[in-house]
C-alpha cells in the first residue's frame, strides 16, 4: 500500500509497530464483549461516517489496522487523505468478520478523529500564511507514543514536520543556552560533541532578543536561527539583521489570530506546538449497516 504523505520517519514498519502496540492496549487477552455476544461466524459490514466539517486524515491508516486486526476484511475507501469532508460524507465501507470489525473500530475511530482535527487546524493556518513565503512546522508537542501519526497528520494538511525527536536535530533553546553559560558557549560545546561523536547534525538555535542574534551571527556555523516570542515589529529587525545570512524560524505563543502577522515578518518558517496539543478531533463514528 502506498504512502500519499510520506514524512521520513514514516515507513510500514513504524505504522505496524504502532498499531500492534495499540491493539495490545485495547484488546489484552481478549475483546470479551464482541466474543460473547457476537457469533463467531457472523460476517457484517460497516460504514465510516463523517459527522462534522473538516480535512480527512487517518484514511490510509484505518485500512492498515483492519487489515492488521484481520487481512480478510475488505476495505473500500470512498475519500482520500487530505480532502474536505462534511457532516453525512461516507469515508469508508468494511466487509467482513463482525468480531474483527469490532475489535478494529475503536482504534480507527481514536486514531482518524484526532489525525483528522490536526490536519484540519493545520491546513488553516496554511491557509493563513498562503500569501507570504513562510512554511508551517509542527514541533515536539506531541501525545507521547502517537508522534508518528500526529506529525503525519500535519503532513497532510499541508505543514511541515520539524524534527521527529531529540536525537535528529539540535536545537539549542533557552535552558540550553543559559545552562551552558550563553550562547557562544552552547554552539562551540555542540560543535565540540558533534566532532567527537563523529556525527552530522543541524542546528537552530533559538534567540531571545536582537543581542542574541547579534552573538549569532557573529559565530556562525549553524543551520537556522529561531526568532522566540518576538513581536513581528522585532523578528522584522532581525530578519534584517540576519540578511539572509541563515533561515530564521518565528516560534512561541503563535496563534490563528498573530500567525499572519509573523508570516509577513518575513520569516522562513513558523512553529506552532498548537497543531498537536491543542485541536478539536473531528466526530467520526462506524456504524453497521
Amino acid at each position: 500500500m502506498a504512502l500519499n504523505f510520506r514524512p521520513t520517519y514514516l515507513n510500514t514498519r513504524s505504522i505496524d509497530t504502532f498499531i500492534q502496540t495499540a491493539l495490545h492496549e485495547d484488546i489484552g487477552d481478549g475483546d470479551h464483549s464482541t466474543l460473547a455476544a457476537v457469533p463467531a461466524t457472523a460476517q457484517r459490514q460497516a460504514r465510516l461516517i463523517i459527522k462534522d466539517t473538516g480535512m480527512m486524515a487517518g484514511m490510509e491508516l484505518a485500512s492498515y489496522i483492519f487489515h492488521a486486526v484481520d487481512p480478510a476484511l475488505q476495505v473500500t475507501t470512498l475519500i482520500e487523505d487530505g480532502s474536505m469532508v462534511k457532516y453525512g460524507d461516507i469515508g469508508l465501507t468494511v466487509t467482513g468478520k463482525a468480531q474483527s470489525i469490532l475489535q478494529a473500530e475503536r482504534l480507527v475511530l481514536n486514531c482518524m478523529q484526532r489525525m483528522s482535527g490536526i490536519a484540519t487546524y493545520t491546513h488553516q493556518l496554511v491557509q493563513l500564511i498562503s500569501h507570504t513565503k513562510a512554511k508551517l512546522l509542527d514541533t515536539r508537542k506531541t501525545t507521547p507514543n502517537f508522534r508518528l501519526m500526529e506529525k503525519w497528520a500535519v503532513a497532510i494538511g499541508g505543514g511541515l514536520n520539524h524534527r521527529f525527536g531529540l536525537f535528529d536535530m539540535i536545537i539549542l533553546k533557552d535552558n540550553h543556552i543559559d545552562y551552558a553559560g550563553g550562547v557562544t558557549q552552547a554552539i562551540q560545546a555542540t560543535h565540540q560533541y558533534l566532532k567527537e561523536k563523529d556525527k552530522n547534525l543541524n542546528i537552530v538555535v533559538e534567540t531571545r532578543n536582537l543581542k542574541e542574534v547579534e552573538e549569532v551571527l557573529q559565530i556562525g556555523n549553524i543551520t537556522r536561527i529561531m526568532l522566540d516570542n518576538m513581536p513581528p515589529d522585532r523578528m522584522r529587525e532581525a530578519i534584517a539583521l540576519i540578511n539572509g545570512r541563515f533561515p530564521t524560524e518565528a516560534s512561541g505563543g503563535i496563534t490563528e489570530e498573530t500567525i499572519g502577522a509573523v508570516a509577513e515578518s518575513g520569516v522562513d518558517y513558523i512553529s506552532v506546538g498548537a497543531l498537536t496539543h491543542s485541536v478539536k478531533s473531528l466526530d467520526i463514528s462506524l456504524k453497521a449497516f
